[in-house]
């Protein structure tokens, strides 16, 4: 990396340069920080505690919120310090480490929504065989499948990444270190590299995405055939997912399906991407699910009775 790159620290220009709109965002934003850790950790833990939730779904569902979580945290935590501090710099090293982060997280986060669409068109519509198809052994291959991927598609990032030279200018005009304004500062001709780096995250985004909506189809499909509290329950559940899915590769395309040019609205995008998504997801999966709601109250029943104590 040191061959390939005079540069050794990056200078990000932030959200915003106005010192009275940095304290409101660092509010905010510190608030969405909080909320999505908590929101995240309280369904984990609700999750593996609880008997009642040993199904398949919600061992996804806990698996998604901690990768919400930590997403969430490998951006979150320099944004809010660069905000109160004004010191917006990160060193190479940390730049190309917090690329990988996101990518890695993101795309754990892509396949574990596919493997969670397939196991909602297993449950609705092959019922009979739904405990021997999504036996625990298969679900937990399957999240370690969505890990390993993740973590393939983030070290393809970097591979492409750390060829580039960096011999100039160093800032950065977003929060944090992405794909597109990293290119834009290589001192080297990325015609043909930036296409490359793009078509990793876009097609992966595309694939998905066509991988999530056949199972929703031919399940929307099948309800058809289901009694009427069965259709409601099945409606319920996938919509929270579609919701989600939404919320998760629209951002996603309009960040990596395009040319390798920055636009004024990819901050903005990429917050609510980063940071505001993985505090909704919880939100989400609880607000629509009233067994998931009932375990987490008498959780939190006994943890505050623990505490009276």
């Amino acid at each position: 990396i040191e061959r390939m790159s005079n540069v050794t620290e990056f200078i990000l220009l932030g959200l915003t340069q106005d010192p009275g709109l940095q304290t409101l965002l660092f509010a905010v934003l510190l608030i969405i920080s909080l909320l999505t850790l908590a929101g995240n950790l309280l369904i984990s833990v609700t999750v593996f505690t609880s008997p009642a939730l040993g199904s398949p779904m919600y061992f996804f569902l806990s698996y998604l919120s901690m990768i919400d979580g930590f997403c969430s945290s490998s951006i979150a935590p320099k944004l809010l310090f660069d905000l109160v501090s004004g010191k917006n710099t990160i060193s190479f090293s940390g730049c190309m480490t917090q690329v990988f982060a996101e990518h890695f997280f993101a795309g754990a986060e892509i396949v574990l929504l596919v493997v969670m669409a397939y196991d909602r068109y297993v449950a609705i519509c092959k019922p009979l065989h739904y405990m021997t198809v999504m036996s625990r052994p298969v679900c937990a291959l399957l999240v370690g499948t969505a890990g390993a991927l993740g973590f393939l598609h983030g070290g393809i990032q970097i591979v492409f990444m750390v060829q580039l030279p960096f011999c100039g200018p160093n800032v950065i005009d977003h929060f944090m270190c992405d794909l597109i304004p990293l290119l834009e500062l290589a001192c080297s001709d990325t015609h043909t590299l930036g296409p490359l780096i793009s078509a990793n995250s876009g097609s992966l985004c595309l694939l998905a995405f066509l991988m999530l909506v056949a199972p929703c189809v031919v399940t929307l499909h099948s309800l058809r055939t289901q009694s009427s509290e069965g259709r409601r329950k099945a409606l319920s559940t996938c919509a929270s997912h579609v919701t989600v899915v939404v919320l998760f590769f629209v951002p996603c395309s309009f960040l990596y399906l395009r040319p390798t040019a920055s636009f004024p609205t990819d901050k903005a995008v990429a917050v609510f991407c980063t940071i505001v998504t993985p505090m909704l997801n919880p939100l989400i999966y609880t607000l629509r699910n009233a067994e998931v709601k009932n375990v987490t109250k008498k959780l939190w029943g006994q943890i505050m009775k623990t505490d009276d104590e």
